[in-house]
């Protein structure tokens, strides 16, 4: 009985989890199963609800989403780099630029803790973002906020943007392949042993870092190929929504519209930074200059590539350079983030 009771909480936090992603993708909101699991085990909270979800259970929800962002590399990409060299300069020189003008902003008009205005700017890796936050730094609370804030307005400006600028016409769809069962979970079982080690030597997301770094060598390399399966990256947005369900505070009214007001001045900000190196980009090599805006927008990298596919862009190009954004950013935000008083 004792035994039972204890695990309760779990049970209680996956049961509300799992609903509000279902809810959430059913009503077709973006990154459906991270806002759905949130919402719905912070609101089993807050009316008396005792959740938990367990760090083991957090890390393999890591260790997933970080596969999943390490297989969009392949051989092709690998080998094209060298041709994008100037656009990738570039793509670095935006990155520092908006990362250390939204920890500006933040910390400066609108009273974030320099943590929290670090993870909540960040251009293009909520993933790390939030796992980096919900380890201990920053505020979780508005991390999340900002975060989902930035992708949700990216989402409804980048297209019109780069229409605008002119985009070809959009070319058919690509299905990618799954990865298949066994590779996926050795893959898996290494990347949390390699997170658990990480994470002694206090390397902020390890697990989710370990899983990116493995599953990019793997994919790159030619070893394994296909993407992480939809259900197990559903299942691994839906368990790190949980877990900041479990971890969220209380936002009053006036908080969240500091936090809409602060997180809609940052994206501004950023996206025009943005805009600005793709022009200087495309100055220097000629590369398409909507091509170029997406990018170096400041969004997911699903989403951007997505955007990009849809809108008859080169997508290797296009994700080839976000997933360059998270090789980069997984070094420049803890370089940005003030030292841990623990270390």
């Amino acid at each position: 009985m004792r035994g039972l009771k204890a695990w309760a909480p779990h049970g209680l936090a996956a049961a509300a989890g799992l609903g509000g992603a279902a809810l959430a993708a059913f009503l077709g909101l973006p990154a459906a199963p991270l806002i759905g699991a949130t919402v719905a085990v912070a609101l089993t909270s807050a009316l008396g609800g005792a959740v938990a979800v367990s760090n083991r259970l957090r890390d393999v929800a890591f260790a997933l989403i970080g596969l999943s962002l390490g297989s969009g590399v392949n051989a092709e990409i690998v080998a094209r780099l060298p041709l994008w060299s100037v656009s990738l300069l570039g793509l670095i020189l935006s990155l520092v630029a908006t990362v250390f003008a939204g920890r500006w902003l933040l910390t400066r008009y609108f009273g974030f803790d320099q943590a929290t205005a670090v993870l909540a700017s960040t251009p293009g890796t909520m993933s790390n973002a939030l796992a980096i936050a919900v380890e201990g730094r920053g505020d979780p609370t508005a991390v999340m906020v900002l975060q989902v804030l930035r992708l949700l307005v990216l989402v409804v400006a980048v297209p019109p943007l780069a229409v605008a600028l002119g985009a070809p016409d959009a070319e058919a769809g690509v299905s990618v392949a799954q990865m298949p069962l066994l590779p996926l979970l050795l893959l898996l079982a290494l990347t949390v042993l390699v997170g658990i080690a990480g994470a002694r030597q206090r390397i902020p997301a390890a697990t989710l870092l370990g899983g990116m770094i493995l599953s990019a060598l793997a994919h790159g390399s030619g070893l394994v190929e296909g993407s992480v399966p939809p259900i197990a990256i559903f299942l691994g947005f839906t368990v790190t929504g949980a877990v900041l369900g479990t971890r969220v505070s209380s936002v009053s009214m006036s908080q969240l519209a500091r936090f809409i007001a602060a997180g809609l001045t940052v994206v501004a900000a950023t996206l025009v930074l943005a805009t600005l190196f793709a022009a200087a980009t495309w100055a220097l090599t000629g590369l398409p200059l909507g091509q170029v805006v997406i990018a170096y927008a400041p969004g997911g990298v699903e989403a951007m590539a997505a955007i990009g596919l849809l809108l008859g862009y080169d997508p290797a190009y296009v994700a080839a350079h976000h997933f360059t954004r998270i090789l980069i950013l997984v070094v420049l935000v803890p370089l940005a983030l003030p030292r841990d008083p623990a270390v």
